[in-house]
């Protein structure tokens, strides 16, 4: 009987293996993101401080790269939120 429920089971299996690695290949590529993006943040604070970008400079891409940094972490923006309530 044993036998008989490993070979119907197998599909399942098969199937929950997939999504395991589909899962682990998503958190890999969504880490390697995030560290990316930290590693922006670091150049664009060194550029700020050598005094290569102005201060207004620095706001502008530090809000899209924060901003993209939330979008990774699926955190909504208060725009977004707003116009969601909407």
């Amino acid at each position: 009987m044993l036998f008989i429920d490993s070979l119907l089971m197998a599909p399942v299996n098969g199937l929950l293996f997939v999504f395991r690695e589909v899962a682990k290949a998503a958190e890999a590529e969504r880490a390697g993101d995030e560290r990316s993006l930290m590693a922006d943040l670091a150049v664009l604070h060194r550029s700020l401080d050598a005094g290569e970008l102005t201060e207004e400079a620095f706001d502008a891409q530090e809000a899209k790269l924060l901003e993209r940094l939330d979008q990774l972490h699926g955190v909504a923006s208060a725009d977004d939120a707003e116009s969601h309530a909407a």
